[in-house]
């Protein structure tokens, strides 16, 4: 009887650590596992060829532009940010960076700094660096719970192929990253920010954050995005990504 007793006690006990400390025997690998399941699925999202995405940005002091971002398999993107009639832009064409800023005078297209390629190589990721992270050069290892506004999550460490360390912070229900901590390089100095991400929506079939704020850690006043459209599989010629040719300048005659 009291071996029945202890034993009955012993599984109880078991089953209790389980469900209170959720992730604690998980592996990273198992973590994206349901990540990808929830958020639709490898096929779901392999479908899916190009996303336009459209919405606001909010700054501080009640700042306000446009914005949008066209991806394109396998690694083509674009970003747009219209701001007092004028229309900045920042590319990638699966080879070169550049970029267009039109405040102060400037028209004619820049080729990116080292600094602003790693940016638009993120970006440039359809997928997401943790969809078959280990093909792109990724590293991937749960590191355990921490809370995330009063609320336990799951920590995954993504070492990116450039050598850039992310942490991911994994919502215990549905697997999504809630929020995003960022340590990178920038002219020789290590740089921390912050990223959280919500309002998850369907879209042909996959699951994506319309919802983004972002700004170095610690910082009360962060930008945000707030998407209102994001659209699946639109056709986007692949000259949206080229850099445009710089006008030859007019020679002077005499």
């Amino acid at each position: 009887m009291k071996e029945n007793t202890m034993r009955r006690l012993m599984l109880e006990l078991a089953l209790l650590s389980f469900w209170v400390i959720p992730g604690s025997a998980q592996t990273a690998d198992e973590i994206i596992s349901k990540y990808l399941k929830t958020i639709g699925g490898a096929e779901k999202i392999q479908a899916v060829n190009s996303l336009r995405r459209s919405g606001k940005f909010t700054g501080g002091g009640g700042f306000e532009a446009g914005v949008v971002q066209e991806n394109k398999r396998p690694g083509l993107v674009r970003r747009e940010f219209v701001m007092q009639g004028m229309t900045g832009i920042t590319a990638y064409d699966g080879k070169k960076g550049w970029k267009i800023q039109p405040w102060g005078g400037k028209k004619d297209p820049e080729s990116l700094g080292e600094e602003e390629m790693k940016v638009v190589l993120e970006d440039a990721d359809f997928d997401g660096p943790l969809v078959n992270y280990r093909a792109k050069g990724n590293k991937v290892e749960f590191v355990g719970m921490e809370p995330v506004e009063g609320t336990d999550a799951l920590k995954l460490k993504l070492t990116l192929a450039n050598g850039d360390i992310r942490y991911y912070f994994m919502d215990t229900d549905y697997f999504v990253p809630i929020k995003i901590e960022i340590k990178r390089m920038v002219r020789g100095a290590e740089r921390e920010y912050e990223t959280s991400l919500g309002d998850y929506k369907e879209v042909a079939g996959w699951y994506l954050p319309f919802s983004i704020e972002s700004g170095p850690k610690g910082d009360q006043d962060k930008g945000k995005i707030t998407y209102d459209k994001i659209e699946a599989n639109v056709p986007i010629d692949d000259n949206r990504f080229e850099k445009p040719a710089v006008p030859a300048s007019p020679k002077s005659g005499k």
